[in-house]
């Protein structure tokens, strides 16, 4: 199973940013979504707001791990006395975020900003036609969809309208739902446009002051661009590297896996968890490779948005060298929130998924609300038959997420692999196993983590899986890949060691 949740969010972007929990227990979401310009009293946002701090210091894992209890109690009263006007559905949405994102929990937040961003665009509006990427506290540019030439891949830009990009980055962030600053700033990369239009509504032009790579400063003035008028400026711009789909490939004499999404990907498909499609591409992927001597093999999970491990045990058992499991502890916060979700999420399903949701339902049933229950976690045993020997190098970065991020941190925990790259943002011991509840008054979603996942080696600090071997990742990712490129070699020098110690026995 998927040990976290960041599918459903890269899916609001159009990417595939964050799924809802365990794929095999995602969250069911509404048929459909209330009027979100429907204009709600005081008196239904307050007791909402109420609502809101009260269930999720009952069903979240743990509220206060990364926001002391007197800081949130400060917060709350603060919120709680500025609510004195009716709002938008979207304007208390964007309030109860904030409010749910001082926790700095990516797994525990409102989705519903998403949801209006999507209709805002899809009505005609502009939005901020850049892609800023945040290093060592600079942002760069390494997207252009303005279409004025104005602006170069690599850029830095120094300020927006007259202040520091500093302080519209922090503006930014506290509309976002994140664990530590690295993850903010991936999670930057993808939605800045959209947390400027929060922060400021629709604009017609952005004003940048801009470091060139020669030093000099540069003042330009950009257009806000519709959907349309940013897709036709990008074709214009230098080609940029598609990790999307699945590919598997020999280059020489390594073999290049990219699985893509560890879930059923395939458009219309009625089922997400139906794993027999992906089950025939890793075997035939595989059966390829050994036919052709494969020396080694790169399984590139570099943006990839996750899933359900019943998909990526079918790679990792192909080179997997004794029995394993994604997670050391897998503990659940029992609440009648989480125990609503997973009822209907079984009156709902009787696929593959509804397994885990019934043993959800067992445990929940001997375990008092309030109370923690520790789910077991069965292992996973090497594919039987054929297998993969040669040496596995796995590619990771900043956008790596979910089960990705559990797949990496199992091959790296139990040495089945090396793991190369850029660190990922995602979490490798997380609060996640994400739930939701719906607020009665203003229809709004919340969602919440239910579960502490510690990955294999029980390390407990809230870090990505860092790379056995660090690859820089260019601003600019053209088509000649440079990334991949040094893994090859890197692959390639391995087994050229290797051939020589086996010719000096």
């Amino acid at each position: 199973m998927a040990r976290n949740g960041l599918i459903g969010k890269r899916t609001m972007r159009g990417l595939g940013a964050l799924a809802a929990a365990l794929l095999a227990a995602m969250p069911l979401r509404a048929a459909a979504s209330p009027a979100l310009d429907e204009i709600l009293p005081v008196a239904a946002i307050r007791a909402d707001f109420a609502d809101l701090y009260r269930r999720l210091q009952i069903a979240h894992f743990n509220l206060y791990a990364r926001a002391a209890r007197p800081a949130y109690d400060r917060l709350y009263r603060t919120n709680l006395a500025a609510i004195t006007r009716p709002e938008s559905r979207v304007e208390a949405a964007r309030r109860f975020q904030r409010f749910v994102a001082f926790g700095r929990v990516a797994h525990a937040r409102i989705d519903t900003a998403y949801q209006a961003w999507r209709a805002y665009l899809e009505g005609g509006g502009g939005a901020f036609p850049l892609n800023l990427r945040v290093v060592n506290g600079r942002a760069f540019v390494v997207a252009d969809s303005s279409g004025t030439g104005a602006v170069a891949i690599g850029d830095q830009v120094v300020a927006l309208d007259g202040r520091p990009i500093g302080e519209w980055l922090a503006r930014a962030r506290r509309n976002l739902s994140a664990d530590t600053d690295y993850m903010a700033n991936a999670l930057l990369e993808l939605d800045l446009p959209m947390l400027l239009w929060l922060e400021t509504g629709p604009r017609p032009s952005y004003r940048l002051r801009l470091r060139r790579a020669n030093g000099g400063l540069a003042d330009v003035t950009i257009p806000a661009r519709t959907r349309e008028q940013m897709r036709s400026a990008a074709a214009a711009q230098p080609p940029r590297l598609d990790l999307s789909g699945r590919s598997a490939r020999m280059i020489g004499a390594i073999a290049y896996l990219r699985p893509g999404p560890f879930y059923n990907a395939t458009p219309g498909a009625a089922d997400p968890y139906d794993n027999s499609g992906f089950r025939r591409f890793a075997d035939e992927a595989f059966e390829r490779f050994l036919a052709a001597d494969a020396q080694s093999l790169i399984v590139d999970l570099r943006d990839n948005p996750g899933g359900d491990s019943s998909f990526s045990d079918l790679v990792v058992s192909w080179f997997a060298t004794r029995p394993y499991r994604f997670n050391s502890a897998f503990r659940i916060r029992v609440s009648a929130e989480a125990v609503a979700a997973n009822e209907a999420r079984l009156a709902a399903s009787a696929g593959p998924g509804a397994e885990v949701s019934r043993r959800f339902a067992a445990l929940y049933a001997r375990t008092a609300p309030g109370g923690i229950a520790t789910f077991e976690t069965p292992l996973t045993p090497p594919r039987q038959g054929r297998r993969f020997a040669g040496p596995v190098y796995v590619l990771v970065n900043r956008n790596s997420f979910s089960n990705a991020v559990a797949v990496a941190a199992t091959i790296q925990d139990y040495r089945f692999g090396t793991i190369l790259g850029e660190e990922t943002s995602d979490l490798a011991t997380t609060y996640g196993a994400m739930e939701s509840f719906t607020l009665p008054r203003t229809g709004l979603v919340v969602g919440f983590p239910k579960a502490a996942i510690v990955r294999p080696n029980g390390d407990l600090r809230p870090r990505g899986v860092v790379p056995d071997i660090a690859i820089e990742t260019p601003l600019l990712e053209g088509p000649d890949d440079p990334v991949l490129r040094r893994a090859l070699a890197l692959a390639a020098a391995q087994s050229r060691s290797a051939r020589r110690q086996d010719g000096q026995r």
